[in-house]
């Protein structure tokens, strides 16, 4: 029987003004039927461009070269409208964000009833009720509701369904999933992955599925592909490149991710007589939503860091870890209890998720991080912003770039330095990693574990990853609905977790126990 995706010596360069750049040279694989291939890699490692060029949608400054066969027919180089007809059809797509792949202003069920009708699998009469099969068969909850929402009314999750339901839609032999939970919370990115897997295994499909997260590879593949540079650095069984990795950038990888690493990055805790630098006590917060409506989003909650202590708080999406921590930094008012972070306002420093958007494009780093200085001599500033960049680890000559030249780690690094620039003794860190690389991500976790070590600073950091939470913190408060169900010591919490929920998240951390696949299962 043929490979279902047949890719031999595949380049693609990139032309950009008089500029010739190589993201992919000299690529090759195949796809069986019914197999789950994972392709992993930092940003930059030509995966995406890889699956790009499968499914035909590289952008006009794209040259490739290499042969592409789906089955036994050759799919490099067709014209637009014959590939048309393959994508959807023979070629599903799972993209990274659905709120850019859906269209704002269609109902998603007549999204997926016009691929049912462009493809010739359904009537105009009868695409509404296959849609609406599909739409259920994705796991949409109410689907004939969801069927009459625009994407904006639909929770992240329920949009990547939608985008399940659409590449399934036709019974395709070769589902691409690029990136497609990375922007989930835990729990939602196992379900979502859960569903794709079973509709894969009705429908016979094989699955591309393109990653940056090895530990979600590790769950998923029944093989792991590795690039680095546009090159393909080690392949096989995943099993055996989980357990003996050949290539050193295969073992920096699987040593960077949190779910499959062992390693404790945080310093040794504070003593039980170490000074309470923040505390809240029974706090509460409401919002109005609505007419008249009221959103409890924090719920009478009660915690305390102490110097030289990091604690976490995890949870989902709307459990409230957020709005607890914009508390704590003054930057959200409470309806009641009381809230200790110190004497001066400068004494809390916040990091934001995404640094990118915190920071005034047409700033260089000296100015982004000498901004909380207003009112020091300029001398003393240049010294302080010197002294700062050293201690994120970045050189002096990163003072003169504009936020738009560094990578998504440097500009992490950059909102740490400016966070600290007051020298506070609370820092508290939004997501900081989550829309990282692992890699690039280890570094930051280190960057934090090391300045706690030299300066003795306490952190608050809110995650809904629960394996980093594991290797950066001391204590972890898990919060669910606004109110905290579980507090302790992380490797208590860990080990004995006493509240389903914690018990829910630590078991949807990707490379978390892994149990084989089924493939694996039948060869064993």
């Amino acid at each position: 029987m043929s490979p279902v995706l047949d890719v031999a010596d595949l380049s693609v360069h990139y032309r950009m003004g008089r500029t010739d750049t190589e993201a992919v040279g000299g690529v090759g694989f195949v796809v069986e039927p019914g197999e789950t291939v994972a392709v992993v890699g930092e940003s930059g490692s030509g995966k995406t461009s890889v699956a790009h060029a499968i499914i035909g949608l590289l952008p006009p400054s794209a040259r490739t070269s290499g042969q592409i066969s789906l089955g036994d027919m050759r799919i490099d180089g067709l014209a637009p409208r014959a590939l048309n007809r393959i994508r959807g059809a023979r070629i599903g797509l799972v993209p990274q964000d659905p709120g850019t792949a859906l269209n704002p202003v269609q109902r998603v069920g007549d999204q997926v009833a016009e691929v049912l009708r462009i493809h010739g699998r359904a009537a105009r009469k009868t695409a509404h009720i296959h849609a609406l099969e599909h739409l259920t068969d994705a796991g949409l909850d109410d689907p004939e509701l969801r069927y009459a929402q625009l994407p904006h009314q639909l929770s992240g999750g329920q949009r990547q369904r939608v985008l399940i339901a659409m590449a399934m839609a036709c019974g395709p032999e070769l589902i691409i999933a690029d990136e497609p939970t990375s922007a989930l919370d835990v729990t939602v990115q196992r379900r979502i992955l859960d569903h794709l897997e079973a509709q894969a295994a009705d429908n016979g499909s094989s699955i591309l599925l393109i990653t940056h997260d090895i530990g979600v590879a590790a769950d998923r593949a029944d093989r792991l592909i590795v690039m680095s540079g546009g090159r393909i650095v080690e392949s096989g069984p995943t099993a055996e490149i989980l357990t003996d990795p050949q290539h050193a950038y295969t073992r920096r990888l699987i040593a960077d991710a949190p779910g499959l690493a062992s390693e404790t990055l945080a310093p040794a805790g504070p003593a039980d007589d170490a000074p309470i630098v923040a505390r809240a006590d029974h706090i509460s917060r409401t919002f109005r939503i609505g007419r008249g409506d009221r959103l409890t989003a924090v719920g009478d909650v009660s915690l305390s860091v102490r110097a030289g202590e990091t604690l976490a708080i995890v949870g989902e999406s709307g459990s409230g870890k957020t709005t607890t921590a914009r508390i704590l930094a003054g930057l959200e008012s409470h309806d009641a209890g009381t809230v200790d972070v110190g004497d001066r306002r400068s004494d809390v420093g916040f990091v934001y998720q995404n640094p990118f958007s915190s920071m005034n494009p047409k700033l260089t780093v000296a100015q982004i991080i000498s901004e909380p200085m207003r009112g020091t001599p300029k001398a003393g500033r240049r010294a302080r912003v010197a002294e700062l960049l050293e201690a994120v680890a970045l050189d002096p000559e990163f003072a003169r770039r504009p936020p738009a030249a560094l990578s998504g780690g440097q500009r992490q690094r950059v909102a740490i330095a400016r966070a600290l620039a007051t020298t506070p003794r609370l820092l508290i860190l939004d997501e900081p990693v989550s829309a990282l690389d692992v890699t690039i991500q280890a570094q930051v976790l280190r960057l934090l574990a090391d300045l706690q070590r030299r300066q003795g600073i306490a952190l608050l950091f809110i995650s809904h990853d629960l394996a980093v939470v594991r290797q950066i913190s001391h204590r972890v408060a898990v919060m669910r609905g606004g109110q905290i169900v579980e507090e302790g010591p992380v490797d208590s919490v860990f080990a004995t977790p006493r509240h389903e929920y914690t018990r829910q998240l630590i078991a949807a951390i990707p490379g978390h126990g892994r149990t084989p696949t089924a493939k694996e299962t039948a060869h064993a």
